[in-house]
């Protein structure tokens, strides 16, 4: 059986910003950041119990190469949900609100 993944709409949004940024610093940056992305959520998808708990309710969290970004996700049997992406510098706090 496969498990489900899917991005809720702030995690969506998360990137769209991020990509859009880096897009907008180096023409091709947003390219290389979204290729990072979708790599580190394969590996995640593939492997998602590799990752760290970092708090209650089964939160992981998975570092993005190349880019200070964080990948924050609960894996539950089926499915895994990736809730948010966010930048490393931003108040970690953040994420919580969206468990």
């Amino acid at each position: 059986m496969s498990i489900s993944l899917i991005l809720t709409p702030h995690a969506e949004k998360d990137f769209d910003i991020a990509y859009e940024w880096y897009e907008h610093q180096d023409s091709g940056l947003g390219k290389e950041f979204a290729r990072c992305v979708d790599v580190k959520i394969a590996h995640l998808h593939r492997n998602p119990f590799h990752y760290q708990i970092i708090a209650n309710k089964d939160v992981r969290r998975a570092l993005v190469s190349r880019f200070p970004y964080s990948i924050y996700f609960i894996s539950e049997p089926e499915l895994i949900t990736i809730f948010a992406i966010l930048h490393q510098h931003q108040n970690p706090e953040n994420w919580k609100s969206r468990t």
